[in-house]
């Protein structure tokens, strides 16, 4: 990447998603938009990441409120070329167990959102020819894996593997659509007790969001390395 781009960053004000923002910047030639559900925190992290980045609204509850708000932001802050599909809310309870209204909004929030968004910012990048999108998923969404984890979780980010299959197959190789997992993290969600700091989780999903023109689309990966579905 010679050219500045600009990537969108959703969850960027904290955990894992500031991190992946704030390495994202420092590489001097992205300019982020860190999208947090508020002006407040998401002013307030681009005020940590620094000059390359500036807050947005984006409140992903509402996928179509969302995919609206997509396209002022490219109205107002040019094309996006790198969106990073990172927010995401964990509900507990087992399959039979999980409150309905749980459910619904962890499908909207690591689903729904995430492919309007694609659809809005995915179709920019399409008509010009480069574009990386990465879902930050999770081995939770793995059927390979059995699907472990909060029911409502582990099916949304299935969900969400299944929208990056579709959307890498819509897009084409000149837009890299890919998944991750990056682990057990240790942030407001993950917990105390897990097993990886958010600047180690980052890198996968920086790679991802910066692979160059021979890079993979369409894979699913965790520490660079292909991983099942």
């Amino acid at each position: 990447m010679t050219d500045l781009k600009t990537a969108l960053v959703t969850g960027a004000n904290r955990g894992l998603g500031l991190e992946i923002a704030r390495k994202l910047a420092a590489r001097g030639d992205i300019r982020v938009l860190a999208a947090g559900r508020s002006a407040r925190t998401a002013g307030e992290a681009a005020e940590t990441i620094g000059p390359r980045a500036a807050g947005v609204t984006l409140d992903l509850a509402d996928p179509q409120a969302a995919e609206a708000r997509a396209v002022e932001i490219e109205a107002r802050h040019g094309p996006v070329d790198i969106l990073v599909n990172n927010a995401g809310v964990m509900p507990s309870g087992d399959v039979l167990a999980a409150d309905l209204r749980e459910f619904n909004t962890a499908m909207r929030v690591n689903a729904a959102a995430p492919y309007a968004l694609t659809r809005i910012f995915g179709a920019g990048m399409k008509r010009r020819g480069w574009g990386r999108i990465v879902n930050v998923s999770s081995g939770w969404g793995s059927f390979a894996e059995g699907l472990e984890g909060p029911a409502a979780y582990a099916i949304s980010k299935a969900a969400l593997n299944a929208v990056t299959v579709q959307c890498a197959r819509a897009l084409g190789g000149q837009v890299k659509v890919n998944a991750c997992c990056p682990g057990w993290v240790r942030t407001r969600m993950g917990g105390p007790q897990a097993t990886r700091e958010a600047v180690e989780a980052a890198d996968t999903p920086v790679w991802l969001a910066t692979l160059d023109d021979a890079g993979p689309t369409g894979g699913f990966f965790r520490d660079r390395a292909p991983i099942a579905w």
